[in-house]
């Protein structure tokens, strides 16, 4: 994958005069980046030692511990046939979870009785926080496993555990509604080292997709750029959630609808990765 590959008239014309980051690695650490970490792959570390500051900075660990003390102290929380939490724990959890970019209101608005899937953040935490087994169905209940109860006091490891399982092991095409099939979290771990030197400043949805993914024949298929909702969707805001970048959003001037959206990193987002990887050229952000 090296300059031919770029060279394509439709890719061309996507870039639009922007250089992708991932460019500037070897090619060895390329292909490091696009295996999932672990022991033996260390392209990739994910720091699962942070403070209880740092756990409490990220939506999704501070809320996937309020979900955990819930479990505890009502001796589980009851489920309903369809696995999800009942609609009481649902009103109950809605006073509890604060999630960014997430207006309660306005998501409720055409519901009169909310079930835990209306909830996006509860639904969020309470499928990471099974996934992790941290609680489990038990008897009609969600209840804390034995793991999940160490984390309330053993709470350093809690965001590298989610934060793995998230991004490579769950499928965030949910949130993107099947858009553009797996793409770009396939190469999540190319697209989070370029966030890492793209993300310093402020830089719209758009230009951070040509900075940091790899584009695929498929992203051609329609007449309208879909890349910019498949990674805001599957990346950008998961990220965000995690508590690694932060948003800001400007009304567009010319239309009475729609934002321009600008996301940077958080300063958690170097606390948590840590990448060991070659560059072949002289190393820089790039804009």
């Amino acid at each position: 994958m090296g300059e031919d590959f770029l060279q394509d008239p439709q890719i061309r014309g996507w870039l639009d005069g922007v250089e992708p980051a991932w460019t500037l690695l070897t090619f060895e650490s390329l292909r490091a980046l696009r295996r999932e970490p672990s022991a033996a792959q260390t392209a990739i570390r994910i720091a699962n030692d942070l403070s209880v500051g740092e756990i409490a900075a990220s939506p999704v660990a501070r809320n996937t511990l309020i979900l955990l003390r819930q479990a505890i102290e009502r001796s589980g929380l009851p489920l309903t046939a369809t696995a999800n939490l009942s609609r009481a724990v649902v009103a109950e959890m809605c006073k509890l979870i604060e999630w960014p970019n997430y207006d309660q209101a306005d998501a409720f608005r055409l519901n009169k009785v909310i079930n835990e899937p209306d909830f996006l953040p509860l639904h969020v935490v309470r499928q990471l926080a099974q996934a992790a087994t941290l609680v489990r169905a038990q008897r009609g209940k969600l209840v804390a496993t034995p793991l999940g109860k160490s984390m309330l006091s053993e709470q350093g490891s809690l965001l590298a555990i989610l934060f793995h399982l998230a991004f490579w092991h769950m499928d965030l095409g949910y949130f993107g509604r099947g858009l553009l099939g797996s793409w770009p979290q396939a190469d999540v771990g190319v697209v989070l080292w370029s966030l890492s030197i793209c993300a310093n400043d402020w830089q719209t949805t758009e230009k951070l997709t040509r900075l940091c993914t790899i584009p695929e024949p498929a992203m051609f298929s329609e007449t309208w750029d879909r890349t910019p909702y498949a990674m805001e969707a599957k990346i950008l805001r998961p990220l965000l959630w995690f508590g690694l970048l932060e948003h800001r959003s400007e009304k567009i001037p010319s239309g009475r609808f729609g934002e321009h959206h600008f996301y940077r990193k958080a300063e958690l987002f170097e606390r948590l990765l840590a990448f060991d990887v070659q560059v072949g050229l002289s190393e820089g952000a790039r804009h």
